[in-house]
């Protein structure tokens, strides 16, 4: 007689028992799988903005405003040329960078606009990307869209990260015979990435002894980094799916920016200077001692992008969340500056944006700042999700205004929350 696993026997009435309660330890089992499901395996994100009392209609309308706004309105900062290029400026600056161009895919894959995505990589390919040298597949991080001239031959890294995880959603969204292999190209950054050792001075994206993003991978800037370039969430879709062999590397990378998060993060405000050194202590720079800046309000973002798709750090980016909201609550909902120094006082040098010098109550802070409302527990975390709701992308009293960077952040901010910023994984049709 033939025996189960439990030393049943599969004959007569006493199979029932044995197996009414292995379906229920099963079913027990699948409850518990599915609860701590994440985002990554779910593609589901929260939809705050519904769960805060908005109508999925007016959700709608308000991205849809704040895309025209960015990509086609009176003030718009993307830019076609001619019937199969286009790129994203950075306005204010007068120039268009990898920064600006990588977020203009990312959010042209995330929203399915495939014309925009290949419009701005044919450009940036063309007009960025080095084709030989030691810097090959690397890009130059600014140029001036006029006159075409470069403004730098280097990367900044975070460019490079962008590219890749929006080719590699590409990939998965729109498959790679469409006219442009995005598989490809990301392989073709990351390849060549992995091949740069200090030939020409040009290293690695990352910096492999820390195993932490460089600020640039050339020269002593591969020696520090900048906090608003971690995304331990990026990586995680490059150990998914650019199947490069390097899967256990980016699996490692994504554990150490978090751990470079706590180090960064001021205990009690929560907030990280623009730049530090791999430990965490701040590196002040040529143009600017490091303090909370325009660099640093990526940050709790980035963490929130990392907690909703991977929740891989969920004790730590709670009360991470509840610090930093906590902190600028303390400075006033409506008036919060844009730079501090770590411990909340008022830094002495203020980095000018574009001409201006001056702290204000910026939208971009204001948008990344609601994201921590998808981990908060706190109960009064929807006022900054409301706080995002009334925002407005536009001029300041005095004239000044960013439609890239803030309105940028912003958009990101409102796709966000509202769950329209996921993991896209390979289409099945």
């Amino acid at each position: 007689m033939k025996k189960t696993l439990t030393g049943y026997p599969l004959s007569g009435k006493h199979w029932l028992l044995p197996m009414l309660t292995l379906i229920c330890l099963m079913t027990v089992d699948l409850a518990t799988a599915q609860k701590n499901t994440t985002a990554f395996q779910s593609a589901k994100c929260r939809n705050l903005f519904r769960e805060a009392g908005y109508g999925q209609a007016a959700i709608d309308k308000k991205v849809k405003q704040a895309y025209y706004d960015v990509f086609e309105g009176p003030n718009k900062v993307y830019f076609e040329v001619g019937d199969t290029m286009a790129y994203v400026s950075d306005v204010k600056n007068h120039d268009a960078r990898t920064e600006g161009l990588s977020y203009g895919m990312m959010i042209a894959v995330q929203l399915d606009k495939k014309d925009v995505f290949d419009r701005i990589w044919r450009w940036s390919k063309k007009y960025l990307q080095h084709q030989s040298g030691p810097r090959e597949a690397y890009f130059a991080w600014s140029i001036n869209a006029q006159t075409m001239k470069k403004n730098s031959e280097g990367s900044a890294s975070d460019g490079e990260l962008y590219y890749i995880t929006s080719l590699l959603f590409a990939a998965n969204k729109w498959g790679n015979n469409t006219g442009i292999n995005y598989y490809g190209e990301a392989r073709r950054i990351l390849d060549a990435m992995w091949k740069k050792d200090g030939t020409g001075n040009i290293y690695n994206l990352i910096n492999t002894e820390h195993k932490q993003i460089s600020f640039v991978p050339e020269g002593s800037n591969y020696n520090w980094t900048d906090p608003s370039y971690h995304l331990p969430a990026f990586y995680e879709v490059w150990t998914a799916y650019a199947k490069d062999g390097h899967e256990q590397f980016y699996k490692a990378c994504a554990d150490t920016s978090r751990v470079f998060l706590h180090r960064a993060c001021h205990p009690v405000t929560g907030l990280n200077a623009d730049y530090t050194e791999f430990s965490g202590k701040p590196h002040d720079t040529r143009w600017s001692p490091s303090a909370f800046r325009y660099d640093s309000w990526r940050v709790p973002m980035n963490i929130a992008m990392d907690y909703t798709w991977s929740g891989k750090d969920k004790a730590w980016q709670e009360d991470y969340a509840k610090r930093f909201q906590g902190f600028l609550r303390s400075k006033g909902m409506d008036t919060y500056d844009d730079q501090f120094n770590l411990d909340g006082s008022r830094p002495e040098f203020i980095l000018q944006a574009g001409p201006v010098k001056k702290l204000r109550h910026s939208i971009g802070l204001v948008s990344t700042s609601a994201t921590l409302s998808l981990i908060s527990k706190e109960k009064n975390s929807l006022d900054f999700v409301h706080a995002l709701w009334k925002a407005k992308l536009e001029p300041f009293d005095d004239g000044y205004f960013d439609p890239y960077y803030d309105g940028i952040m912003y958009l990101f901010g409102l796709m966000h929350l509202s769950g329209k910023y996921q993991i896209i994984q390979p289409q099945t049709h």
